[in-house]
This record gives C-alpha cells, sequence and structure tokens, in this order.
C-alpha cells in the first residue's frame, strides 16, 4: 500500500515534467521504479514506457489546443525513430542490469553536459538569416539545407529509437534538443512536437519489450501513470506560461541531477 501511495504522489512529479518540459517522464520514472518503488531495471524500464506514452498522448493533446503542436513533423519523427526502438528493444533483453543502469546515467550526464553548454553565459546565439531574393544559387543552397536537415532528423530518430528500445526512455531529453538544433523550432513548438514523436516511439517500444516477456509490476506502473496523466495534463498548460529560457534551463538542470543521483547508485553495483 505504502508503494502504491508513493507511486501516486511521484507519478504526478513525473507528468508535471513531461507536460512542461516535453520530455524528463523517463529519466524521472526509471530511477522511482528502481531505487524507490523496488523493480528490477528490466521491469522498470518497460514501466516507464507506460507511463511516458499515456502522459505523452495526454500532455500532447493539452499542447494542441494551445496551438504548440506540429503534428506532421513529430510524427514523421516518431515513425523513422521505430526502426531504431525494434533493434533497441531486442538488444536490450541480452545485457546484464547493473551495466543498463550505468548506460542509462551515462547517456544522461552526457545530454545534460551538452544542454549546459549551449545557455553558458555569453554565448552568441546565431543570427536567424536574412530573407534575400529567390536565384538559382540560393535554390541551390536552400536544398542543400533540407538534405542536411532531413539527414540530421533521419540519425537522430534513429538514435532516439535505439535508446527508448534500450534504455525503456521516452527520448524526450534528446527530441527537444533535436527539434531545437536540426529544425529550429522555438522551445514551446519543440516542447509540444517532441510530445507526438514521445508517444510514437515509447508505444512501439512497449509493445516489443512485452513481447520479449518483461512485465513489471502492474499495479505501481498503473498507479503512477494515472497521476503522471493528470500532472502531464497540468504541465502542459503551464508551459504556455513559463519562459522558454527558464523551460530550458530547468530541463537541464533536471537532467543532470537525475544523471548525477542515478550514476552514484549504479556504478558501485557493477564491483
Amino acid at each position: 500500500m505504502t508503494a502504491v501511495l508513493l507511486a501516486l504522489f511521484l507519478g504526478a512529479l513525473i507528468g508535471l515534467s513531461v507536460g512542461a518540459l516535453g520530455g524528463g517522464g523517463s529519466i524521472l520514472a526509471v530511477p522511482v521504479l528502481v531505487y524507490l518503488l523496488g523493480e528490477s531495471p528490466a521491469q522498470a524500464t518497460t514501466g516507464s514506457l507506460v507511463v511516458v506514452a499515456v502522459t505523452s498522448v495526454i500532455a500532447a493533446l493539452t499542447a494542441a489546443r494551445a496551438g504548440n503542436v506540429l503534428l506532421a513533423r513529430g510524427a514523421v519523427f516518431g515513425v523513422v525513430a521505430i526502426g531504431g526502438t525494434a533493434v533497441g528493444a531486442r538488444a536490450a533483453v541480452h545485457v546484464d542490469e547493473d551495466v543498463l543502469m550505468v548506460s542509462f546515467a551515462a547517456l544522461l550526464l552526457l545530454v545534460g553536459a551538452t544542454m549546459a553548454w549551449r545557455q553558458r553565459p555569453g554565448r552568441i546565439a546565431p543570427k536567424a538569416p536574412r530573407r534575400r531574393a529567390v536565384d538559382e544559387s540560393a535554390t541551390g543552397a536552400m536544398s542543400a539545407a533540407r538534405l542536411r536537415q532531413a539527414a540530421g532528423v533521419l540519425l537522430t530518430a534513429t538514435v532516439v529509437g535505439l535508446l527508448t528500445g534500450f534504455l525503456g526512455v521516452g527520448g524526450g531529453f534528446l527530441v527537444v534538443p533535436a527539434l531545437l538544433l536540426v529544425l529550429a523550432l522555438p522551445m514551446r513548438y519543440a516542447v509540444g512536437t517532441a510530445l507526438v514523436a514521445i508517444a510514437i516511439t515509447s508505444t512501439a517500444a512497449l509493445a516489443l519489450r512485452v513481447g520479449a516477456g518483461i512485465q513489471p509490476d502492474w499495479t505501481i506502473v498503473l498507479a503512477l501513470t494515472a497521476t503522471s496523466a493528470i500532472g502531464g495534463f497540468v504541465g502542459a498548460r503551464l508551459a504556455t506560461r513559463i519562459d522558454a529560457k527558464r523551460l530550458t534551463l530547468g530541463f537541464t538542470v533536471l537532467v543532470l541531477s537525475v544523471a548525477v543521483y542515478t550514476a552514484a547508485r549504479a556504478i558501485p553495483a557493477l564491483f
């Protein structure tokens, strides 16, 4: 009973993260399920996909009503990622669980450090290109830019899919930066659009993992999911009222904090 009550409380916090930041659900759900609710890493990385998939759908619908979702881009990103998801999910069942958690922590440290570097004081943001008359050279440059953008989306989506299947993450902490950097979307659109991609990749990964026989404690997972869904709705509404820079900073701090905690717990288990 205590575990269920704790799951209800923590689920609300996870949902707020997903709704407001477009990610962070899995990077909270996996450590919560392992270190606070007693699930094995394999069970936790499967259960987190349920939490993230349901919460992402609800948060995406809320963000769409606010006009912050580019549905086609999010759907394309998510569908492209499915191939990587299948490979990652199959690989996960053959990896030691302690290695799985250390890999999870290493990934979070890398992503958090990269985002922190991009927000360092004194960094000059790139200027938007000035509009010019369209000629043949400009058309060629635009085509080359679109090809680079398409290649960036393909590569990033595949990596997100691999990590979603392998580590049970929704991938929001990669999808949001990818949409910001590769597609140059404003933060509020990146968050809303990422939720669409996360819902697709998480659902695909969950189907593959359950099909492989990995079963979490469904009572705890459903309790976590129920309040996470409510938190996702509230978080998506808050995202429209919070400054984009604060959202980005909050996202970075969240990733780094969970990374340090997970590493501190997972690395000693290897020895």
